[in-house]
């Protein structure tokens, strides 16, 4: 059974018409303003406790992540967007806080790749597809290369950086390994793993002169070949893994006592025993990973980052969507409702959420909502609010909704969210709007 030519065209067979619906600078910090429709409101007439302090706006956790098709989302005949780990890590962030991530990930990538992509980026240069690594099969990667500047002021700014290299690196040994005896097998992988650890050496001096203070997160690789293909060639491949983390390990073990922030994600350990289901190795004969393999991926990456990682999933059919504010989901009586296909919610549950003050005027029908210096009135049925005193035109008036005994002002989130100065974020393949001070 052969497998070199397995590796080597998913690898860099990514084809034009898959990634011409990849956004060129893949940024999961969006706002949701026409996706999520929501409010709250209090007719009671009731003062809620407002927050004492001034509310600044805080600046957003920011994430650059950087590598191969891993780091893109890549799967074999993916017809949507990606959903990979980076798409997850972004959500993950927004539990903890404002969150902006910019993937620059490019498909088919090697290390030697990334030192040129990355070097380029410090110097301020723009790079072709060709200088970046020749035969890219990536279609974005000239566009990519021709925006170097944004990049750098990017990766400059970034708080961290995430990276996935060194599969297309390591790729000839799922073809070859069980061809080699376990002398020439070790020399081999010996020579593959001493260029990969020159390639990442200079990407993380590069990062870190750009930005002395970012700490970098670069994961191992795992080895995507199950059992079944032959105990043997299996257990080179499992031997040749371990090198491969055992040489991230040491390259950041010596980064730090270099005094540069690094981190080892251990993927590889994940897919040990499930790589015949946490890859479309079996079904596609393709090693990259399926939902399941990139949701190990992004556990393994926030735990990293921020020492827990959250499982969110999306709501069932019928139901209304996900909110979630400040890392917490409102799980309130007063459900979210959608009309004309817009979703709304009771302005008091996020007043309540973050800590603001609400006041309710029976003679205007309007909710005046404070936090800190900002001010949004809410009047029933208009068709513009007051931010900060001035008039904000809007397409979706707040309506008086009865639940139970009680009339609750329902309006769209985005529009008094952002009238406070809060990041609202829906991510629409979990349903879910993700509000942050």
């Amino acid at each position: 059974m052969k497998h070199t030519r397995t590796w080597r065209y998913t690898a860099a067979g990514i084809t034009a018409s898959m990634l011409a619906g990849v956004l060129l600078f893949s940024s999961s910090s969006a706002p949701a303003y026409a996706a999520a429709a929501n409010g709250n409101g209090n007719a009671s007439g009731q003062a809620v406790s407002a927050k004492s302090s001034t509310a600044a706006v805080a600046e957003p956790f920011r994430i650059v992540t950087l590598g191969d098709s891993i780091t893109v989302g890549y799967e074999p005949n993916l017809k949507d967007l990606p959903y990979g780990y980076v798409e997850r890590l972004q959500e993950q962030g927004l539990l903890h806080g404002r969150t902006q991530t910019d993937n620059f990930g490019i498909a088919g990538l090697k290390s030697t790749g990334l030192k040129n992509f990355v070097a380029a980026i410090r110097a301020g240069q723009t790079i072709t597809s060709e200088a970046i690594q020749p035969s890219l099969a990536d279609p974005r990667a000239g566009q990519i290369g021709a925006n170097v500047s944004a990049i750098r002021e990017s990766l400059a700014q970034a708080d961290l950086v995430a990276i996935t290299i060194g599969g297309n690196d390591v790729s000839e040994l799922l073809g070859t390994a069980d061809k080699l005896g376990n002398e020439e097998l070790e020399a081999k992988v010996k020579e593959l793993l001493a260029a990969y650890t020159s390639n990442v050496n200079a990407v993380i001096q590069d990062i870190h002169t750009l930005n002395p203070d970012v700490r970098i997160v670069i994961a191992d690789q795992y080895q995507p070949m199950p059992e079944i293909g032959g105990k043997a060639l299996y257990a080179k491949l499992m031997e040749a893994a371990a090198g491969f983390t055992t040489t991230i390990d040491g390259i950041a073990a010596q980064s730090v006592s270099d005094g540069i922030d690094v981190k080892v994600a251990h993927v590889a350990k994940e897919f040990v025993g499930g790589e015949g289901t946490m890859t479309h190795m079996i079904k596609d004969r393709d090693f990259h990973p399926n939902q399941f393999g990139y949701e190990a991926i992004a556990k393994v990456f926030a735990e990293t980052i921020w020492g827990d990682y959250t499982k969110l999933t999306a709501p069932t059919s019928g139901q209304p969507m996900n909110i979630i504010v400040s890392g917490k989901l409102l799980d309130t009586p007063y459900k979210p409702i959608n009309r004309d296909g817009k979703n709304y919610v009771a302005i008091q549950d996020i007043v309540n959420a973050v800590g603001a003050a609400t006041v309710w005027d029976n003679k205007t029908s309007t909710a005046t909502i404070t936090y800190g210096e900002r001010k949004v009135a809410v009047k029933i049925g208009a068709s513009t609010v007051q931010v900060n005193g001035s008039a904000v035109a809007v397409d979706t008036p707040a309506f008086l909704n009865k639940v139970g005994k009680e009339s609750k002002t329902y309006v769209p989130l985005a529009m008094v969210a952002e009238g406070l100065g809060f990041d609202v974020q829906y991510v629409a393949k979990l349903k879910t709007v993700f509000v942050n001070p």
